[in-house]
């Protein structure tokens, strides 16, 4: 039912787009043609053969250098990929064409191509690696390309066993099955379907994340096409700014092909998920707020403190812990694992890929989702209240079709954000003088398209009578998490006037002309 739904949108979108391709954008044409990369054809050869092909410039460009790896609506990988997205907003864009690279050579010769000044046309184009960001553009686009580095996913450990090479398109779970059976693991993600790609470049949680830091804290280094087609290395000591600015700093300096993770030994760890009724959620508030201001806080210990709501069942809470030793019931959990009644108790020792699916399994793809998320202090009354404004801004939504409706708090511990310096820093704008926080996620699903403004408008509402709440309790932290954003926050804003600044240094050192700035419209730009 998917597969045949993505294609009558394509079968429709493409028509429309035909019929208006004399609408595409112009740009000047005094501009001079950079060279080309080693081994693709000269810049007046790739936009000769583009030009040929009237409005399809863009497409013809690409094929002319890729060839087969472009592929058109109606075709079978082109269907695929569009099919594989998480959200239907992502899904049901249709991209004038998709790109597959299988190497850093095809990523530079993308990149060069569709960068190139031509007066005809300006190619927009998005970056994919999984696709697990919900909102409409964020990783595809409308009558444009998409670069969809699916294809891209090798997994390889050093002979040292101290570094393990990722390439963009793995998701987590590709990561997790070959180091657990080596017993090694990465900082990494928690859900084994999201993306390597935009989960480290936009920061990154991790069930390792006491002991090791945001997931980009353990980046040593990056390989990245920048907008003329180059490959740099950006790392400690070649390109650190860039370095610097790929911690947090997104889409916005071109693309990683290879993300090179600092890695260590670790075996099996105790985790699972435990469901409680919502008449414990005042013994829960405290049990969180005591947890994340622990003297000495835990580092082996992890938690996802979340309240689901669904028509059918109402409101329940749904705890996902993890300690990342082989330990059964830890004492740090104590004060949630206590609470009776339990509705669900999957806790057991196992390995990393295995809590990753479960937490996926929990989150299937194919519906309308929104992400929003804001960063408060540590506080179980403002918990409370985040509650029952939560439960209040759903009211008016709270019968539409396919509803599941969600708020997750996540403890971030001053221990997390100490391990940025030691690692060279990031662009996050978090450090232990801000004291331990609590990371607010609110997750919505539906099924029809007709529902996106009331959701919209209540995730809105929340966030709007929260923020004020905590500002006025002193607890409001301006950090948004980048990887949790909706369309229409700004985390990059969130980093500080300081790292937002040296952001826009580095797009400006690397790209000069500001491709990815103008000419990626999705993700969260620098200078708006």
């Amino acid at each position: 039912m998917r597969f045949s739904t993505i294609t009558a949108v394509v079968v429709a979108s493409t028509l429309a787009w035909f019929h208006n391709a004399d609408a595409l954008p112009q740009i000047s044409t005094a501009l001079p043609l950079p060279s080309s990369p080693p081994g693709l054809p000269a810049a007046a050869a790739i936009i000769a053969h583009g030009t040929a092909a009237g409005a399809d410039y863009c497409c013809a460009a690409l094929s002319f250098v890729l060839g087969s790896k472009v592929s058109y609506p109606l075709g079978i990988s082109y269907i695929s990929s569009l099919a594989t997205y998480w959200s239907q907003q992502e899904s049901q864009l249709v991209p004038s064409c998709i790109v597959s690279p299988k190497s850093t050579q095809d990523v530079s010769a993308a990149v060069y191509a569709l960068s190139l000044p031509n007066a005809e046309t300006t190619c927009k184009f998005a970056i994919r690696s999984a696709g697990h960001t919900p909102w409409a553009g964020a990783a595809n686009i409308q009558s444009g390309v998409t670069i969809d580095l699916g294809a891209m996913k090798a997994v390889n450990v050093n002979a040292a066993r101290t570094v393990t090479s990722i390439e963009p398109g793995a998701r987590w779970v590709d990561v997790y099955l070959k180091l657990d059976a080596m017993s090694l693991a990465v900082p990494g993600g928690r859900v084994a379907d999201v993306g390597v790609g935009g989960l480290v470049t936009g920061g990154g949680f991790s069930y390792f994340s006491p002991r090791y830091g945001f997931v980009c804290d353990n980046v040593v280094n990056y390989e990245v096409v920048l907008a003329s087609g180059q490959v740099v290395n950006a790392n400690a000591t070649s390109n650190p700014d860039l370095w610097f600015a790929l911690k947090g700093g997104s889409n916005n300096f071109g693309v990683v092909t290879r993300f090179d993770l600092n890695t260590f030994s670790q075996g099996k760890l105790w985790g699972g998920l435990i469901y409680h009724t919502i008449t414990t959620r005042e013994q829960q508030f405290q049990a969180f707020a005591k947890l994340n201001s622990a003297p000495k806080y835990d580092t082996y210990a992890a938690l996802i403190n979340s309240y689901a709501y669904t028509p059918g069942t109402g409101w329940l809470i749904a705890n996902c812990y993890e300690y990342t030793k082989p330990e059964a019931y830890p004492p740090v959990f104590n004060d949630f694992t206590s609470l009776q009644p339990q509705l669900l108790n999957t806790m057991r020792i196992s390995n990393l890929s295995d809590f990753t699916v479960e937490l996926m399994v929990t989150s299937p793809p194919g519906s309308r989702d929104l992400f929003a998320t804001a960063t408060y202090g540590n506080s179980a009354s403002f918990l409370s209240k985040f509650f029952d404004l939560s439960n209040s801004t759903l009211q008016p939504i709270k019968n539409i079709i396919g509803l599941k409706y969600s708020i997750s708090y996540q403890p971030i511990p001053t221990v997390v954000t100490s391990h940025a310096a030691e690692n060279g820093g990031n662009a996050l704008g978090l450090d232990p003088s801000d004291g331990n926080l609590v990371l607010v996620l609110l997750g919505i699903s539906w099924l029809n398209a007709a529902d996106d403004t009331a959701v919209n408008a209540q995730a809105k509402n929340l966030f709007s009578q929260a923020n004020a709440l905590a500002s006025s309790m002193g607890l409001l932290n301006e950090w948004i998490y980048l990887n949790y954003a909706s369309e229409w926050q700004d985390p990059i804003d969130g980093y500080g006037a300081a790292n937002k600044a040296k952001l826009q240094a580095v797009s400006e050192k690397y790209d000069p002309t500001q491709v990815f700035q103008k000419q990626v419209p999705g993700g969260y730009k620098l200078f708006t």
